[in-house]
């Protein structure tokens, strides 16, 4: 049972939305950033968004992702995110290994976190977007 499962705190991962400019037009996705100087391993990310919009409650699909490497300190893209997504909390739960260690952790960019005034350049991965840690 998860209860009986020792969880160690997560750190040096974090999650950020960021966008990419093509052909004149922007496409947002969702990364995963490895600072570690290790390896994660089996790592697997689920979202959702949830939220309401003009006063009625809406959830998305639970979309599950799974990286079987993330090298030490190396990102990835986990999901392309469509912005009209934004007006809702958007979750992401990673869980992955290290060694035989397994880590856990929810990041939830809250309805409102993607506001223009929030998106910053993010030098880990050379874009613009808003970062979760």
């Amino acid at each position: 049972m998860k209860k009986d499962i020792n969880f160690h705190p997560v750190t040096g991962v974090k999650l950020a939305i960021a966008k990419t400019e093509e052909n004149g037009s922007t496409e947002w996705g969702v990364y995963i950033i490895n600072l570690n100087l290790i390896e994660l391993s089996n790592v697997m990310i689920t979202s959702k968004g949830y939220g309401l919009i003009d006063g009625e409650e809406k959830k998305t699909s639970t979309l599950r992702h799974m990286i079987t490497e993330l090298g030490p300190e190396s990102m990835a893209k986990v999901e392309p995110i469509d912005p009209n997504l934004f007006v809702l909390n958007n979750e992401f739960w990673v869980s992955y290994y290290i060694l035989d260690q397994i880590f856990d952790k929810k990041f939830v960019f809250v309805e409102g976190s993607m506001d223009e005034t929030n998106v910053h350049h993010i030098p880990e991965l050379d874009l613009q977007g808003v970062l979760h840690s």
